[in-house]
């Protein structure tokens, strides 16, 4: 076991910068703006579709990426962006409960994030890759992906994307032009290009949406260059509330993204050739996550991940310095200041955004699909059939359960319904028998 992990950590080319190395200004400035780009397209992709705030979640992905680099004593360059998996439990919440209750249970989630991390601390790791292997999390990715496919056709569709109503051939045609756009972006552009397609597809969609006389400019022109962020206050835009039922649907979402948090982990450690998971340690990392994650729906941004195309960025470019990685952050609060900037982002029409997210969607359950191959998941075992199964149709078919605990509602939908019977079904079903 020792051998076979020094192979993995072991370093395979030598880093342009270090970790700890430190560029000097306008080399670094460069150098963090690539990191920029590579998470802009999808982070603030997240509060379009949710309908919190963009400039919360700019400033949330930048502080939160700095408390992370804290948190970790500045020894993983890892850059955290909005996190995908909660958007549809977010945009469900929302329209069922008030802020505060959404946001706290956010927030509690962030917790849940700091308590795993200090059982692994105590306890180590095996308890919860036992309790959620590929078998489980892979499904589970699928349907984050697969469940968000209506969001984005209906966004390319119609007028009212929220209705169903006012079905145009304009949006359809520049949704398609901006699916089009992105796809040879993602295909045909290599290095550091390839890494932002969502970003080149957003920005060719909104080019594409002006010439079709889609876009209202007029906000952009009356705002101006710097601006207050629209954040969300405590107390004052809104009161927390803790709502337990609504928790217990964030809960199993939590598991499968700290599933992924370490496998992003464990493609860092390879990358940097490090193992980050004894120095500064895996806990480390996961309550970084987690308090990344409570900042962020204190002042109403989304949950927060480790995002693997600030990943991909330090595999091309073997820049690995952490105070890149901090120049990034700065730079996206920076941006959270820029009223011109916000003004543009919330004029982008939704047909661009549906274009790119038609695609990038389907990458998030092709990546669920991807996990399952690489871990050689074998279907002719029925146990692992019945699991992804059970798991899929739950989750796409928008199963949900709700019952009363005392006076204490509880509902679990969709993907945290998927979640639960796949953690379940794994951990009552026999596993075979090992020769």
């Amino acid at each position: 076991m020792a051998k076979f992990e020094d192979e993995i950590y072991e370093r395979t080319v030598e880093p342009e910068l270090d970790v700890h190395e430190r560029p000097k200004f306008f080399q670094g400035l460069l150098l963090s703006s690539q990191h920029l780009f590579a998470m802009f397209g999808a982070t603030v992709l997240v509060p379009f579709l949710t309908g919190l705030p963009v400039s919360a979640a700019l400033i949330a992905s930048g502080i939160g990426t700095l408390l992370y680099i804290l948190i970790t004593k500045g020894q993983i360059p890892a850059y955290l962006g909005s996190s995908f998996a909660f958007i549809l439990p977010i945009t469900i919440a929302l329209g069922a409960n008030s802020l505060g209750e959404v946001l706290t249970a956010l927030f509690f989630s962030g917790i849940l994030y700091v308590i795993i991390g200090l059982v692994i601390r105590l306890a180590g790791s095996n308890w919860l890759i036992g309790l959620l292997p590929p078998i489980v999390v892979g499904p589970v990715i699928m349907v984050i992906g697969l469940g968000l496919a209506p969001v984005a056709v209906d966004m390319a569709m119609y007028t009212d994307s929220g209705n169903q109503e006012g079905y145009s051939m304009t949006y359809i045609i520049v949704a398609l032009i901006t699916l089009t756009i992105t796809i040879l972006a993602s295909v045909f552009l290599k290095g550091v290009l390839g890494l932002i397609p969502i970003l080149i597809g957003i920005i060719g969609g909104y080019i594409t949406a002006l010439l079709f006389g889609i876009v209202d400019l007029e906000p952009i022109k009356n705002t101006s260059w710097l601006a207050m962020p629209e954040l969300y206050i405590p107390y004052q835009d809104y009161t927390p509330t803790m709502n337990l039922g609504l928790f217990m649907v964030m809960l199993p979402i939590v598991f499968v993204k700290i599933s992924e948090h370490i496998g992003h982990q464990l493609v860092i450690n390879k990358i940097v050739g490090r193992d980050f998971f004894k120095k500064p340690g895996l806990h480390r990392s996961i309550i970084g996550d987690g308090v990344a994650t409570m900042f962020s729906s204190t002042i109403g941004g989304p949950p927060t991940t480790t995002y693997g195309e600030n990943i991909g960025v330090l595999a091309i470019t073997r820049i690995f310095s952490i105070w890149v990685i901090g120049g990034a952050a700065i730079l996206a609060v920076i941006l959270g200041f820029v009223g011109k900037f916000t003004a543009v982002v919330q004029s982008i029409p939704s047909p661009v955004m549906g274009g790119v997210s038609i695609l990038l969607f389907g990458i998030i359950a092709a990546s669920g699909l991807r996990m399952l191959v690489d871990a050689k998941i074998d279907f002719d075992n029925k146990r692992n059939l019945v699991i992804a199964s059970v798991i899929l149709v739950i989750g796409i078919g928008k199963a949900h359960l709700d019952f009363t605990i005392g006076n204490i509602p509880f509902n679990l939908e969709g993907m945290a319904l998927a979640a639960v019977a796949g953690i379940i079904l794994n951990l009552i079903l026999p596993k075979k028998e090992r020769n």
